[in-house]
C-alpha cells in the first residue's frame, strides 16, 4: 500500500511539474528575453538574468514568478547590477499582467520612468538603492507598496498619492526630498508604514484637520528638520497603537485577512541598531522621531499606546518630566530619550516595562537616585551617563557636586590679591564678547543643533556632491557629513 501511495504521488509531482513548466506563454517568455536583451548588466554579478534562455520554460526562471495561466505576475531582479535600459521604451511596461516588481540595488542613474502608468495590476514597487533621481513621478500613485529608499529622489511627494486609497506602506528614506508634513497622507485608510527618515522635511508635524490614521503602526521621520512641539491631539487618533498585543493581533487579522505578513522591507531604529525588516508582522509597532528639533513635553496620550514595541525621540529639545504613565506600555522594548533637556527623577513606572531590552536616557539633566530592584539596574551605565543629578546603580552611589570641598584654599594675603584693575577689563570685555558667541554653542543644545545643521546646509550647498548620511557607533547614532 505504502508503495503504491508513493509512486502515485511521485507521478503527481512529476505530471504537476511537468504541466507547471508548460504553462509559461510564448509571448510572456518573448518579452522578457527582450527585456533581457534592453537592459545593461554585468554578467559577472548577475545570478538571475544571465541565466535566462530560450530552452527553458519562463515560470521556471529565477525572479519569475507566474500565475495558473502562464502570465508573468511576479519579477524580482534585485542586485543584478543593472545600470541601463530602464527607460519608457523598455519591455518591461508590456507585461500587463505584473502585480510585484523588486529592481532594488542596482546602478541605473535615471529618472523613473513613466511608463508605470501602463501596469494597470502593479500594486508592489521596489526601487530602493537603485540609484534613480528627479522627482518622484505621478504615474506611482496606484500602487498600494512603495520602497523608494536609498535614493537621489527630490521633493516635493506627489500630492496625487491622496487618491492611492490602497496605499499600505510608503517608504521613502534617505533620499532629498524638500517638503513640509504631508498631512494629506492621513486620508489613506489602509496606510500602515511611513518611512521619510534622512530627507529635507521641515516645520510643524500638527494638521489643520487632525483626521484619524487607524491604520499607521511605524512612524520614522528621524534626521529631517521638523520643529514645535508634538501635539498631544495628534497622536490620539493612531488607533492601531493603543490596543495591546492580542487585541491588536484580531483587529490585524480582520483588516488583512489574506496578508498575514507585508512582504515589504523597511529599516528602523530598534535597540540603537539599524535593522531591516523584511517582512513587517502586523502586530510591530514603531515610532522613531530622532535628530528633529521638536520641543515641549513629551505628550501624555502617547503613553496610551500599549501596542508599541520601539519609541526614538533622542537628539531633540524636549523638556520636562518623563510621564510617570509611560508604565502603560507594557509592550516596550527599545526606548530612546537621550541628548534631550529632560528633567525630574526616573519614574519608578519605568521598571513595569518587563519586555523592555534597550534603555537610553543618556545626556539630560534627571536628578535622584535610579530606582533600584528593578530591571534598571541591568543596563549599562551608558544608558544614564551624561545626568549630573543622577545616581545610583549602575552609576556611581554619590551624585557629582554633592561631595564636600576636602582641601580647602588659604586666604591670600592682601599684597598676594590686589588686582590689576586695568589689565582685567580688557580680559573681562574679550572674555564677555567671546562667550555671547561661543557660549550659547557650547552650553546651549538647541544653538548647537541648529549652528551644526546650518553648518552642514552651507557646505552641501558650496559643495554639492556632499551630502547627510547617518552612523551609528556603539550604540549611538549620529549624522555624518559625507563627500
Amino acid at each position: 500500500m505504502s508503495t503504491t501511495l508513493l509512486s502515485f504521488l511521485l507521478s503527481y509531482f512529476f505530471i504537476y511539474h511537468t504541466f507547471a513548466s508548460a504553462k509559461c506563454l510564448q509571448d510572456q517568455q518573448s518579452l522578457l528575453l527582450q527585456l533581457k536583451n534592453n537592459f545593461t548588466f554585468d554578467p559577472q554579478f548577475s545570478t538571475k538574468l544571465k541565466l535566462w534562455n530560450e530552452n527553458t520554460a519562463c515560470c521556471n526562471w529565477s525572479g519569475v514568478t507566474c500565475n495558473n495561466e502562464g502570465h508573468v505576475i511576479g519579477l524580482d531582479l534585485s542586485q543584478e547590477s543593472i545600470y541601463g535600459g530602464f527607460d519608457d521604451s523598455s519591455t518591461l511596461f508590456s507585461l500587463q499582467y505584473l502585480q510585484k516588481l523588486n529592481l532594488a540595488y542596482n546602478y541605473f542613474n535615471s529618472s523613473i520612468p513613466s511608463g508605470f502608468r501602463k501596469l494597470a495590476t502593479l500594486n508592489y514597487l521596489n526601487l530602493s538603492n537603485s540609484h534613480v533621481v528627479r522627482n518622484i513621478p505621478m504615474e506611482i500613485s496606484k500602487l498600494t507598496r512603495l520602497n523608494f529608499q536609498g535614493n537621489q529622489l527630490q521633493g516635493p511627494i506627489p500630492r496625487s498619492l491622496f487618491h492611492c486609497s490602497s496605499l499600505e506602506v510608503l517608504d521613502i528614506g534617505s533620499n532629498q526630498i524638500i517638503d513640509h508634513f504631508p498631512c494629506f497622507l492621513n486620508e489613506i485608510p489602509k496606510l500602515s508604514a511611513l518611512v521619510l527618515r534622512n530627507n529635507r522635511f521641515h516645520g510643524s508635524i500638527q494638521c489643520s484637520e487632525n483626521k484619524p490614521w487607524k491604520s499607521i503602526q511605524i512612524v520614522d521621520i528621524a534626521f529631517n528638520n521638523f520643529n514645535g512641539k508634538l501635539p498631544t491631539q495628534y497622536f490620539k487618533t493612531w488607533e492601531r497603537m493603543i490596543y495591546d498585543e492580542n487585541v491588536a493581533h484580531d483587529i490585524n487579522y480582520n483588516m488583512s485577512r489574506d496578508y498575514p505578513y507585508y512582504h515589504d522591507s523597511v529599516t528602523v531604529t530598534c535597540k540603537g541598531q539599524r535593522q531591516d525588516l523584511v517582512k513587517i508582522l502586523t502586530i510591530f509597532k514603531a515610532i522613531d522621531f530622532s535628530f528633529n528639533s521638536f520641543e515641549g513635553r513629551i505628550p501624555l496620550s502617547l503613553m496610551d499606546f500599549k501596542a508599541l514595541y520601539v519609541l526614538n525621540f533622542s537628539n531633540n529639545g524636549l523638556t520636562g518630566e518623563i510621564p510617570s504613565s509611560i508604565g502603560n506600555m507594557k509592550q516596550l522594548e527599545s526606548l530612546d530619550f537621550s541628548n534631550n533637556s529632560l528633567f525630574g527623577e526616573i519614574p519608578v513606572q519605568l521598571s513595569n516595562l518587563s519586555f523592555l531590552s534597550y534603555l537610553n536616557l543618556s545626556f539630560n539633566n534627571l536628578v535622584g537616585k535610579i530606582p533600584t530592584g528593578t530591571q534598571l539596574q541591568s543596563f549599562p551605565t551608558s544608558s544614564f551617563e551624561g545626568n549630573r543629578g543622577l545616581y545610583g546603580p549602575p552609576l556611581d552611589e554619590i551624585p557629582i557636586g554633592e561631595t564636600e570641598d576636602l582641601h580647602p584654599q588659604p586666604a591670600c594675603e592682601k599684597l598676594a590679591c590686589s588686582t590689576e584693575w586695568n589689565f582685567l577689563c580688557v580680559e573681562f570685555g574679550f572674555v564677555f564678547g567671546l562667550g555671547m558667541i561661543i557660549g550659547p554653542i557650547m552650553f546651549w543644545k538647541k544653538w548647537r543643533v541648529r549652528y551644526w545643521k546650518l553648518l552642514d546646509k552651507i557646505l552641501c550647498r558650496i559643495f554639492p556632491w556632499m551630502h547627510l548620511e547617518y552612523a551609528t557607533k556603539r550604540g549611538k547614532t549620529y549624522t555624518v557629513l559625507r563627500w
